[in-house]
């Protein structure tokens, strides 16, 4: 009997991404619209310079030590779907299946329709856009993002490595110009700590930080394309530490520049924080750049997600979880094409709905939980699963994942007392996945 050429054989996804490529999807995900806004509510919080750099550095560390725990999973399971495969592994199928539903429904999904929703608001500002012409869009950018990267992983690359570098070079052309257009005055830094008492500013202080931490959200998604990276086992660590340190430095020194020109007190009145410092450096022009800036920012935040995301779907299919059909592999783009235009049509039913703000409140506190799980399975996995293969072991483990487990848990428990009815409905939308897991556990029986 002959062998079937290798021709025929089911396609399967390829190892393409180089370290610079990994390194950028993470990057250019992190950065989105949040960087320009949110540091006018952290202000808000703190009215105090020392404590807006702190909240920055501490969610900095803290995603560091998230970003450290994930690299060893990454490394040692370098599979497409990530953290369906890490709590997988771990736990069990259904905690992996928990996740990739969740993600699939609404983290992800209402991620894009919320992106794609701001990049066309901000269109608004060069046109004159109603209700229903920024919805119509958002959808088109949707589609547009998913129809490039049906075209294989190349394109979603280097239109990811083109929008990241072009968003870099705007931070830091605004930080630049922010420094040596301005002259330096310490009264705009005043004060650097409130005469407030530390236990009084516990409360503000979480506020700050739940914020820092949207703005520093996905620094993980290089794990979902992990099936796709070369020689992952130093690459996905690599790319995971070096996006997260260089997403720091970024954050940092443009809080320090908003601070240097505006102060934290008129931060804290601001709407666009990102344009009034623009406008203060460079006149009205800068409101412009930095709009252009934005959409940048936010299609290429978009374009992380929409070429990512759709990894996981496929992932579950490949494991019989899910539809089958999202496990095929175009064999001539070899992109999963049938899960991006799936995920990108749920993406755009949410934005027709106008509900992918609120789902994704809803679900804040559940995608913490799946960190603290992922950060847990590295413990888990180490006593479980000893003779695993790991290129790289977490630095300062246990106290690393232990530190970021803590922390998401205490994030998930004050969610859960403090919005106990969106964190109800949360659990609720994660929990409708388990009759789903059921039925296709039996299928896979059958």
């Amino acid at each position: 009997m002959t062998s079937t050429p290798p021709a025929n054989k089911t396609p399967e996804l390829h190892r393409e991404l180089s370290l610079l490529d990994s390194t950028m999807i993470n990057v250019g995900t992190i950065i989105a619209s949040a960087i320009f806004i949110v540091p006018a509510e952290i202000a808000m919080h703190l009215h105090s310079s020392g404590w807006v750099i702190f909240v920055w550095i501490a969610g900095g560390i803290i995603s560091l030590l998230g970003a450290l725990s994930m690299a060893e999973l990454g490394a040692a399971m370098p599979q497409a779907g990530g953290q369906f495969v890490y709590l997988r592994e771990a736990y069990s199928p259904l905690w992996g299946f928990l996740y990739g539903w969740t993600a699939f429904m609404v983290i992800n999904t209402a991620s894009i329709a919320a992106i794609a929703v701001a990049f066309a608001k901000y269109l608004g500002y060069f046109f004159e856009l109603g209700g229903g012409e920024t919805k119509a869009l958002a959808i088109s950018s949707i589609l547009l993002l998913t129809a490039l990267n049906c075209f294989g992983i190349k394109w979603g690359a280097w239109t990811q490595n083109i929008f990241t570098f072009a968003k870099m070079a705007a931070l830091l052309a605004l930080i630049v110009l922010s420094f040596t257009l301005r002259d330096w005055s310490s009264a705009n830094f005043q004060p650097v700590f409130s005469s407030q008492s530390f236990s009084s500013l516990l409360g503000p202080l979480g506020l700050a930080m739940v914020a820092a931490l949207w703005a520093y959200d996905g620094w993980i998604e290089i794990t979902y394309v992990a099936g796709e990276v070369k020689n992952p086992q130093r690459n996905m660590p690599l790319s995971i530490i070096y996006s997260t340190v260089i997403i720091i430095a970024f954050y940092i020194l443009v809080n320090l520049a908003y601070i240097h020109v505006l102060s934290v007190g008129k931060m804290a009145g601001s709407e666009l924080v990102g344009s009034e410092t623009a406008v203060a450096v460079i006149g009205p022009i800068g409101a412009t750049l930095v709009t252009l800036g934005i959409l940048i920012s936010t299609l290429g935040s978009n374009n992380g997600i929409v070429f990512t995301a759709a990894r996981i779907p496929y992932a579950m299919a490949k494991e019989r979880l899910f539809f089958q059909s999202m496990a095929q592999v175009h064999p001539r783009f070899r992109a999963p094409v049938v899960a991006l235009v799936i995920q990108g049509i749920w993406a755009c039913l949410l934005t027709l709905s106008g509900t992918y703000d609120q789902l994704y409140t809803y679900v804040v506190f559940g995608s913490w939980l799946f960190y603290a799980m992922s950060c847990g399975a590295v413990i888990i996995l180490r006593q479980k699963a000893p003779q695993m293969h790991r290129p790289y072991k977490t630095w300062g483990y246990p106290v690393t994942p232990i530190i970021f487990i803590l922390f998401a848990a205490w994030l998930v428990i004050n969610t859960i007392i403090e919005d106990t009815w969106d964190a109800a409905i949360g659990a609720g939308i994660i929990l409708a996945g388990l009759p789903a897991y059921f039925y296709w556990k039996k299928a896979l029986r059958a």
